[in-house]
C-alpha cells in the first residue's frame, strides 16, 4: 500500500505559515496543502498524489489561529474531489482532531497518531453548494483584511481577530459587514493594511485599538477615521517592481 500523509491549513494564518506547517509534515515525510488562499490547494495535492499512485492518503487539519472555518470543511472539499476523482481513487482519511498551535512540539510518533485517528471519506460528504448560499450577500461594507506576506508578518491574524470581536461586540454580522481576508493589496509599508469597500477608504496600521475606531466610528457612525486612513491616488501606478 502507497501511503501518503497531508497536513492541511484551514485558514490564512497557516499560508503565512507554510514553512512551519512544512516542517511539521516532513516528520512523517509528509506534504501540505490549503482549504484556501494557499497553493497546493487539497484538490491539487490530493490528485497530485492519486496520479502518482498513492492507494491511501491520510489528512489532517491545521489551525494555528482563530479564524478557521470548522473542521467540517476538510471533510466537505475531500468528499467533493473524492465524488469529482475519475477512474481509481485512493482510499482519503481525515483525522478526527485538528492540530493547533502546539503543532512545534509533535514529534513522528505523536504526529502518526494523530493522522492514525481518522474516519474515511466516502462520497456521501456535504456537497460544495447549497441553497444557503445562492444569493450575493447583502452587506453595506466589505472590510477586506490583507493576508499578504508583509502583513501577516506584521499580526494581520491578530487584526482579523479583533474585527471579529469587535464587529460582535456592535451586533454586526455578515449582512452587514462582510469580512474577507484577501492575499496582498500593495501598500505593504503600512502593514497591516485593510481597505473597505465600497467606501474606497484604506487604512494602515491597523491594530487592535484601529480597529475599535474603525468599527466604531467607520463601520457604524459612517465616518472615516482619519488617524489611520492611507491616500489614496487613481490612475497608472508608477511604483516600481519590488525584487523580494
Amino acid at each position: 500500500m502507497s501511503e501518503h500523509h497531508v497536513l492541511v491549513g484551514l485558514s490564512a494564518q497557516e499560508v503565512a505559515e507554510h514553512a512551519h506547517l512544512l516542517a511539521a509534515a516532513r516528520l512523517v515525510d509528509g506534504t501540505v496543502a490549503h482549504l484556501q488562499l494557499g497553493d497546493p490547494s487539497l484538490s491539487a495535492e490530493l490528485t497530485r498524489l492519486a496520479d502518482a499512485g498513492a492507494t491511501r492518503i491520510a489528512l489532517a487539519g491545521v489551525s494555528l489561529g482563530a479564524t478557521a472555518p470548522a473542521q467540517s470543511w476538510l471533510r466537505r472539499v475531500a468528499g467533493h474531489w473524492w465524488r469529482e476523482r475519475e477512474g481509481v481513487r485512493p482510499e482519503v482519511t481525515v483525522a478526527t482532531a485538528v492540530l493547533r498551535a502546539d503543532l512545534a512540539a509533535l514529534d513522528s510518533v505523536a504526529l502518526r497518531g494523530v493522522l492514525a485517528l481518522a474516519r474515511a471519506v466516502t462520497g456521501t460528504e456535504a456537497p460544495l453548494v447549497s441553497a444557503a448560499w445562492e444569493d450575493v450577500p447583502r452587506h453595506a461594507h466589505q472590510v477586506l483584511v490583507c493576508r499578504g506576506p508583509r502583513c501577516s508578518a506584521a499580526g494581520a491574524d491578530r487584526t482579523a481577530v479583533a474585527l471579529g470581536r469587535v464587529l460582535d461586540a456592535h451586533g454586526l454580522g455578515d449582512d452587514d459587514v462582510l469580512v474577507t481576508q484577501t492575499g496582498c493589496q500593495f501598500p505593504c509599508n503600512h502593514a497591516p493594511v485593510v481597505s473597505v469597500q465600497p467606501d474606497d477608504v484604506w487604512y494602515g496600521r491597523v491594530d487592535a485599538a484601529a480597529v475599535e475606531q474603525i468599527a466604531t466610528h467607520h463601520l457604524v457612525a459612517g465616518t472615516p477615521v482619519d488617524a489611520h486612513r492611507l491616500a489614496r491616488s487613481r490612475g497608472r501606478s508608477t511604483h516600481p517592481e519590488d525584487p523580494s
